[in-house]
């Protein structure tokens, strides 16, 4: 299928993180300075675009009005260990990056297009680690990030305690999913964890929060095969 929208290079010169960010930004193909969008921040850019088939998907999911009109911005990274340093909550550049994206990318953002300016009408997506930061990145600023789909996140006793000492449920909804397979995952680090039993946890304690979760467990493994299957669903939920 040939992309009926575009996809636009752009740069932020970050402050935060000291160096130039490539943003990947897909406009629809009907796109105007007249319409509002809902926006949509991808970690793991080039993986959401390429594996994910990200820009297609929305493509098709626009042209069937199965999802409302919006901008997604993709955000590579440039190596395994800068996405670590930058995604992990253990990362030394995990403050940063998030920092980055709420104080940097949504003016930026804003300066150039006509979004919606509530935080329910932006979304952060990510998988495995790039889902991580995502959460605490609405969990650290909701007041910016309403929505997050979360594909199989790496949850660990950090991301626990944010949620637990997150005083504002009503703020966030969020797209949870985890394969039943993903007992024996191997981590960026080298070590084998199991995904599923903390993912568990992250949302029995998100829901006892009074978050909204959209949470299933699907036949699978930590791998795209099986967040691309999910990926226009997880649209649909927080799109419509």
């Amino acid at each position: 299928m040939t992309l009926k929208g575009k996809i636009i290079d752009d740069y932020i010169d970050s402050r935060f993180l000291q160096e130039k960010i490539h943003l990947k930004v897909y406009l629809p193909g009907n796109f105007s300075t007249l319409y509002t969008y809902q926006l949509v921040i991808a970690q793991d850019g080039d993986d959401y675009l390429q594996k994910g088939k990200l820009a297609t998907l929305t493509d098709v999911l626009l042209e069937e009005k199965q999802i409302q009109n919006c901008i997604v911005v993709m955000i590579p990274y440039h190596s395994i260990e800068d996405r670590y340093n930058k995604y992990s909550p253990n990362g030394s550049k995990n403050k940063e990056y998030i920092r980055f994206l709420a104080e940097e990318v949504i003016p930026h953002i804003e300066r150039k297009y006509h979004t919606f300016e509530l935080a329910n009408g932006r979304t952060l997506l990510g998988d495995s680690l790039a889902a991580t930061v995502s959460i605490h990145a609405a969990l650290e600023y909701p007041h910016t990030f309403g929505q997050v789909i979360a594909q199989s996140p790496y949850i660990d006793q950090k991301t626990l305690d944010a949620l637990s000492s997150f005083t504002k449920p009503e703020l966030l909804r969020f797209y949870h999913t985890i394969g039943i397979h993903e007992t024996e995952v191997v981590t960026t680090k080298g070590a084998t964890k199991d995904f599923l039993t903390p993912n568990r946890n992250f949302y029995q304690l998100a829901k006892e929060k009074g978050i909204e979760v959209m949470y299933e467990e699907f036949n699978g493994d930590h791998t795209w095969t099986y967040w691309q299957q999910d990926l226009g669903k997880a649209l649909i939920s927080m799109l419509k």
